[in-house]
Formats: C-alpha cells, structure tokens, sequence
C-alpha cells in the first residue's frame, strides 16, 4: 500500500509539474484584506529561520497569516505575534487534502514556499491549490508556482537572506542587515530557567551552556571531548551549564560526573528560555545557534557540512566562530583543533583564573 501511495504521488506531481499556472498580478497589501498560508515543515531550525520574513510580511501587509507547521516544529511559532492561525500538517495524501481543504475553505488567497530546496509534499500542495497567488523562490519545480524570486547563491548567501527575498513578491523591500530571528518562549518557561539558574549559581557570573545534542547522533562529539572541555572552561572566570535533549540526560550525565549542573527539557519553550540566560553558548546543534541569535548571545559551533559547498547555517546576529569538519560525522575533530579557536574567542568575553 505503501509503495502504491508513493507511485500516486509521483505521478500526480509529475502531471503537475507538466502544467503552468495562470499568474495573476501579486497582491499589494498596504490596501487589501487577504489571507495567506505560509508553509514551513521538517526541523525545528527550518521553522527559526523564516521568522525574519514573516515579521515583513506582519508589518507591511493588511493580511491573515496562517502556517502550516509540522510536528517537529510548530511550537517554534507559538506566541509569534506575526502568526494568526498554526496549522500542524499531517503526513500522507490525508494531510494534503486536509490543506487543500482549508485553502477552500478559509479562501486563501496566496500560498508561500518557504522551503529553501523543493519539497515534494508542498509541491503537491502548490500544484493542487486553487488559490490566484503561489510564491515561492526559483527552483527545479518553478512550473507550479504564479510567481518567484531568483533563489541567492547558498554557497554565499545566509538562508536568512535567501528567504527574505520572498518579500519581494508581495512589493516589499525587506530589511537584510537588521533582521533577525524570533523567538517567544511563554512566561512560564522564562521563570522556569531563571529559577533553575537561581537555584544551581551564585549571583553575578559569566554562564557558558555546553549543547551536547544535535538532530543526529552523528553530530555528538563525544564523553571525554566534552569533559576535555569543561575541563579547559574552568580556568576562566565563569560557570558552565550542559544542555541536552532528555535522549541525551545518560550522556550529559556522564560527562558532568555530577560535576555540574545540567539541564534537560522536553519543552522547547524551556530549552529557550534558558538559551536566553546564557552569556555565551557552544553547541553542535543550528537550531540552538539560531536560538542564541535571537538574543544576540556568542556562539562557538561545531560543524558537519558533509557532502555540501552551501553556507553553514550561523547566527544571523550573533558573535560567532566555529571548527568544522568535511566528514559525516563531528568524531575526527580533536580537542587541540577546538581549543585552537576557543580560546581567543573566549578570551574576548571574559578573563583567564589560572594558567593552563
């Protein structure tokens, strides 16, 4: 059955994409009541970094925006102000039919792609549409959308900056240097990480979080590289916290040997919250680096840019370096080549207790 459900939706796409639709002249939303669906699925950084756009079209279109989200990643919308409605998108022809229902329904007048590579599941989604207006940047399935936008290099364009040329297509210049990405965790958690914070430290402290998770196992740098690096961190002035996902608590464990204080969520909201308490953070993980450019907080970064030329995915507004490796996975890169950037890095912030 399922094979069968696969061979249906490449047919149909392939059908699709044979067809060219009708465009219509874009919306200028200055004047105009309209509705918009934005639609953003996969990872929890996917979401983070189209929240620079959907503030310009928040602030300069008279419209309703819905997002459709996925399971993975819709909480990172929650209390965005410049969301009306989140959509969480069910897998399969069911969830697609489920959209075009809606589009129907709501009488959706322009669909967004804010996918920065082709999307197959949108792409049916675009394609099926009866809506006058599909945006999207110029990729491979251009054929389905009214209008696009030439897509900007990814070996030297930021995928912040990729997405905000979608702006263009409703008449809008978007603001390049001053964007930023958004992030509102709720009251609740913010009290939770200050609380915990409150509880583990003295007051008036640099706090370094260590991130020791990432959306693969092959981004896990490893027990004893970790402790090697709390280790080098406790000759500075500071304190250190160890982040991970609840997956991760056995490994965080065993590095911190009850050592040190870690903290574990299976709230996102919380996980932010606390990256918005930190004076600077390591972390293997995008979604974190983007979490800390929300608050303009110091990243260092280890990377896996395997098999790809496209620019890593760094804060936007943050201070930032990183060590990076060609490889599938973060395991080859040694301590010394860390400890290498590290250090003048963490020597910009904060000053040295003893000799190593």
């Amino acid at each position: 059955m399922k094979k069968f459900e696969i061979f249906l939706k490449n047919l149909i796409l392939h059908i699709l994409l044979l067809q060219k639709p009708v465009k219509r002249k874009p919306h200028n939303g200055s004047s105009i009541h309209y509705k918009i669906l934005v639609i953003r699925l996969n990872r929890i950084g996917d979401a983070l970094v189209t929240t620079p756009l959907l503030k310009e079209l928040r602030k300069y279109l008279n419209t309703k925006i819905f997002l459709l989200a996925d399971r993975k990643n819709y909480f990172v919308y929650n209390n965005n102000p410049d969301v009306d409605e989140i959509i969480i998108f069910n897998k399969g022809l069911k969830g697609i039919f489920e959209v075009l229902r809606l589009i129907k329904t709501e009488k959706i007048d322009t669909v967004v792609d804010l996918h920065d590579d082709v999307s197959t599941t949108v792409s049916y989604i675009i394609a099926l549409a009866n809506t006058p207006n599909k945006y999207g940047l110029e990729k491979e399935n251009k054929s389905i959308y009214t209008e696009t936008i030439p897509r900007p290099d990814p070996k030297t364009n930021h995928v912040i900056v990729r997405l905000l040329q979608l702006a263009k297509l409703f008449s809008i210049e978007p603001e390049i240097k001053g964007a930023n990405v958004r992030f509102y965790p709720s009251v609740k958690a913010v009290s939770k990480a200050e609380e915990f914070i409150s509880n583990k430290y003295s007051q008036g402290f640099f706090l370094i979080g260590i991130n020791i998770s990432a959306g693969s196992a092959a981004r896990f740098w490893g027990v004893d590289k970790y402790k090697q690096l709390i280790e080098y961190i406790s000759h500075y002035k500071c304190k250190a916290l160890l982040l991970s996902a609840p997956v991760d608590l056995h490994l965080a464990e065993a590095i911190s040997e009850n050592n040190f204080p870690i903290f574990s969520s299976k709230n996102y909201d919380e996980f932010g919250a606390m990256i918005s308490k930190l004076n600077l953070l390591i972390t293997p993980d995008t979604a974190a680096v983007h979490l800390a450019s929300a608050y303009k907080i110091p990243v260092f970064g280890l990377y896996v840019q395997y098999n790809t030329d496209d620019m890593i995915w760094s804060p936007y507004q943050s201070d930032f370096e990183y060590v990076l490796t060609k490889e599938p996975t973060l395991k080859n890169i040694t301590f010394e080549e860390v400890k290498l950037k590290l250090g003048p890095f963490l020597n910009k912030y904060i000053l040295k207790e003893k000799s190593n």
